[in-house]
């Protein structure tokens, strides 16, 4: 097609992104149909399966398949605490350099950051995204910027606001508890003094 062949209208620079999206889906979603009818095919070859055999072919799937994370601030040690460090490495080691610029009135930060349990949650969460939007094989090469506009940005936004967990922390002072309210006086003990 020559080039004053091409049509004349602008198509939005989101409908690339948007079709990018699809083809990583896609992509996906093929992998997995083509692992299940292998798996599916491989079970009519034997001919007959013993239900002693089936049990044990039913164990091995259930080890193989993916086992979500859970959700960190449900854990207990020693899982926890290995969660916690591994995402500490995380995000010292990545979020921290590469992301986060001098902490400001505008953008909080707090080093002590895993003393909130709010961050934790988050940063976990966030992390959980990463892991998996930076990996090529499930989610093709827009990955990196879905992981961006979906899950860092709205992220960052939220832990770093001026009514997030690091509202009351400053480059001298941490405050974990800040944001728990103190006992509020009834209005109805103060009518029956």
């Amino acid at each position: 097609m020559a080039s004053d062949d091409a049509p004349d209208f602008e198509v939005p620079i989101g409908l690339f992104e948007d079709l990018e999206d699809l083809k990583a889906q896609v992509a996906a979603l093929t992998t997995q149909l083509n692992a299940l009818t292998d798996a599916v095919g491989e079970g009519e070859e034997g001919g007959e399966v013993v239900p002693d055999e089936q049990a044990a072919k039913d164990d091995a799937t259930h080890e193989d398949e993916w086992q979500f994370p859970p959700f960190i601030l449900l854990l207990d040690p020693p899982e926890y605490d290995d969660e916690l460090r591994a995402l500490v490495e995380w995000v010292e080691g990545v979020l921290v350099p590469g992301y986060l610029a001098e902490p400001s009135a505008d953008a909080r930060w707090c080093h002590l950051w895993f003393e909130h349990p709010v961050a934790i949650a988050r940063l976990h969460a966030l992390w959980l995204a990463w892991q998996e939007q930076t990996d090529p094989a499930s989610c093709g090469y827009t990955g990196p910027s879905i992981w961006h506009r979906d899950h860092l940005d709205p992220c960052l936004l939220q832990l770093r606001g001026s009514s997030g967990p690091f509202a009351g922390c400053t480059k001298g002072e941490h405050q974990v508890d800040h944001r728990m309210p103190g006992t509020v006086p009834s209005a109805w003990r103060m009518g029956e003094s």
